[in-house]
Order: C-alpha cells, then structure tokens, then sequence
C-alpha cells in the first residue's frame, strides 16, 4: 500500500515538473532572449555609432559599462519590490521599460546621452535575472533548480547568436528612412520588448497557486515539497529581507561570482570587434558570430544535466563550477597565444562554451540556505555585486586594446580573471561547510544542487 502510494506521489511530482517546464519555461526563456539581445545589440551598434558619434574605444566602453552601474545599484530593490508585487507586474514593468530606453538609444545624438541612457538601461532591466531565478524558488523544487536555470540561461546564447545574426544584417538598413544602420538596431530590437510586456501582463502567473494550467493536486504537491524544503535545516528568512546582503555567505558567493560574468561580457561584447579584425563583412560578421553561442547552448544543456543525473554534492558539484570556467579560460589564453585566425576563433567558441556553463550550477546554490525575502534580495546582491564583472569588463578590455593596438591581448586578462574565480569555488565551498557545521546543519544541506 505505501509503495503503491509512493509511485502515485512520484508520478504527481513528475507531471507537476514537466507541466510547470512546458508552460513557463518557454517565456521566461523568451524574455531573457529579448533581455539579452537588448543589452548585447551595443556591440554591434558599435561597429558603426563609435565613428558617426566620434567616440574611442574607451569612451564606448565607458558607456557600454554604464549599464552595469546602473544595474548594480538598482538590483536589489528590485528584487524586494518582485517580492512584495509579484513577478506578473513587475516584470511587464521591467520589460517596458527597457523597451523604451533601448528604442531611445537610436537617437543618441552624443556621448552624454550615450552615457546616461546606458546608465538608464541598467536601472530599468535591474531586478529581471535575479528576479527570474528567485520565481524559479517558487515554482521547483531545490533538486530541479539547476537544470531549470540552464534551460533559462540558454536563451542568453541564443540570444547572442540571434543578435549576431540580426545586429550585422540591420546594420546593412543604412539610410533606409533616413536612419542610419546602428539607429535601425537599436529600433528594432527595442521593439519586441514592448510587445512582450503586454503579454507577460496577461499570461505570466505569479506562482503555482495562480496557475490556471496546474491541477490542483499538482499545485498542492509543489507547494508541499517547495515548503517542506524552505523549512529544513540551514534555510533562513532574514526579518529584514536587506539583512541578506550582510549574510556571510552571500559575500562570498558575490566576490566568487564577479569574475564569472567579467569574463562572459568581455567576450560577448568584444567577440564581433575580434572577428572583425578577421577582415570580414558586418553581415558575415554577424553569421560567424552564431556559431559560439550555439556551442555555448549546449554546454548550457549538459553540466547542469550531468550534475543532476550523477547526484553530485559538495566537491564533485564544485567542479561542474570550476571545471568549466577552467576550459573557458583556457580557450580564451590560447585564443592569443595559437596562430591562426579560425584556431583563435575556435579557441574563443570553447571560451565562450566554459565561461556560460559554469554558471547554472553556481546559481543552484542561494536557494540551498535562503527562503522567501531574503531569497530575493540575497539572490540580487549576489548578481548585482557578480554583475560589476561587466563594468571592469567593458572598461579594462577597450582600455588594454588601446595600450596594446591588439584585439585579442585583452583575452589573456578575461583569463585570469576566470580561472581566478575558479580558484575561488574551493575556498567558498569550505566556508560554507565550516558555516553549516557551526549551525548544526548537515553539510550536503550547504552545497546540494
């Protein structure tokens, strides 16, 4: 009878998973594509906006990093308002506001503007990423977490492969209606993200118990085993949600972080100067620049999906952190060290590959000692302060370009950076078992994916 009784609760859990994977995985992966493409079109935008607006390199990646500033000081009150709100709301208003801002971008008219509506895209996008991976605490249990977060995190490399294909072929809309090709990217990939916020309005529930595509028996049990999980040994629901920042090992996992999207961003913004450097088109550039974020997508897929199915806890679930950024630091040192143009760019697609991938695990590890608020706001503080990556990143790759007249030396610094992070994962790892055992707490409790 118990047994019997287990395989039906097994069974409901299961249709419960995939029906929750099937209806919100698809527009959550949707809005991060459109998120992506809306902070990433700057670098195509750039092959042509740096001259007609008489910008260095430096100054552009001064304003390109802007962004990031922006993001990082607006992130975690964003996240708390998500929590207080709804995800339905905020993120139609995240949406629609970065819409606008991107569309205004095709109007810059100098380097001010440049700067400030960077800094604006920041703060309107700030609070989405996080904001996804505290509603994915809501919806799945720990266990499913980091292959929900790879599925998600793979429209991010999809988003750069579209965007390199669609970047290199509106800037060839030169001159049609009197606007030039890098205004006509900025315009069109602005667009979709007023549409989608009208839809996220009207289909995006804010949790399982508003899902109207949940029977109730499926909505009881991810409610029950979601709950069950936040009131176990090790979880903690700060009183004031900011506490969180404050929380030891939230600092840790954000300074680990930070190189993790330092090296990301400094590639995927600097990819499409490299290969430009190959002397090609602007449309070839965009439709060599897929091949990458296609490589990077399925890395996306199989280690999170490798770490679940081997059930891999404490140093085993490290090294599908490290071993990844270790590959993707070493694509990127040998990017400038091989001879070639296609070995250094087949260097930068396993760069790319390692540098993604590392990081769906890396995220399934908030949610193992944070609930509720603090979640969010521990899970904002860890992007906001990892996400300041980005700023040095478009700040240090442009600067050491100009000293160096080289596109590529800048990948030896991305690398050191990496495998610097990676180095990190084992120091953070054993203060958080030290952490746990001080609480009593079980240490697969800490460090379970």
């Amino acid at each position: 009878m118990a047994t019997a009784a287990n395989a039906c609760e097994a069974e409901l859990g299961e249709s419960a998973i995939r029906t929750v994977t099937l209806r919100l995985m698809p527009l959550l992966g949707l809005m991060y594509l459109v998120a992506y493409i809306d902070r990433q079109n700057i670098s195509y935008a750039k092959l042509e906006m740096v001259g007609a607006l008489g910008l260095s390199e430096t100054a552009y990646g001064l304003g390109a990093s802007l962004f990031f500033l922006g993001y990082f000081l607006f992130e975690v009150p964003a996240n708390v308002f998500l929590e207080k709100v709804g995800a339905r709301v905020w993120f139609a208003r995240i949406m629609f506001t970065w819409g606008l801002v991107t569309i205004l971008l095709g109007f810059t008219q100098g380097t001010t503007m440049f700067y400030v509506l960077r800094f604006l895209l920041g703060v309107a996008e700030a609070g989405f990423f996080p904001g996804v991976l505290f509603a994915l605490t809501l919806w799945f249990p720990q266990e499913h977490r980091a292959r929900m977060i790879g599925w998600f995190m793979i429209a991010s490399v999809i988003a750069n492969a579209v965007g390199a294909a669609v970047g290199g072929a509106l800037l060839g809309l030169d001159g049609i209606l009197g606007l030039a090709g890098w205004q006509w990217v900025f315009l069109a990939t602005g667009g979709p993200a007023l549409i989608l916020a009208v839809v996220v309005l009207f289909v995006l529930p804010d949790g399982p118990a508003s899902a109207p595509w949940l029977s109730p028996a499926q909505k009881a049990w991810l409610t029950r085993t979601i709950e069950e999980e936040k009131s176990g040994a090790g979880h903690v629901d700060h009183g004031n949600p900011f506490a969180a920042l404050l929380d030891r090992r939230v600092m840790m996992l954000a300074g680990v972080y930070i190189c993790l999207p330092l090296a990301a961003y400094g590639l995927s913004y600097w990819l499409p100067t490299v290969v430009k450097g190959f002397g090609v088109s602007n449309l070839a550039n965009g439709f060599i620049n897929v091949i990458p974020w296609l490589g990077a997508a399925v890395a996306l897929w199989w280690v999170p999906r490798h770490a679940a199915r081997t059930g891999a806890t404490g140093n085993a679930l490290t090294w599908h952190v490290v071993a990844p950024a270790l590959v993707g630091a070493a694509g990127l040192a040998l990017s400038v060290i091989l001879p070639g143009n296609t070995v250094k760019f087949l260097c930068l697609c396993v760069a790319a590959a390692g540098a993604f991938s590392a990081q769906p695990v890396f995220w399934s590890m908030p949610g193992t000692f944070l609930r509720g608020a603090s979640a969010a706001a521990g899970i904002a503080a860890i992007n906001s302060v990892g996400n300041l990556g980005g700023f040095v990143a478009q700040n240090a790759v442009p600067m050491i370009r100009d000293a160096t007249k080289s596109d590529l030396v800048p990948m030896l610094f991305l690398a050191a950076c990496l495998a610097f992070g990676a180095g990190m994962m084992f120091v953070v790892l054993s203060a958080l078992r030290r952490d746990a055992a001080r609480r009593g707490v079980p240490a697969t409790a800490a460090t379970a994916s």
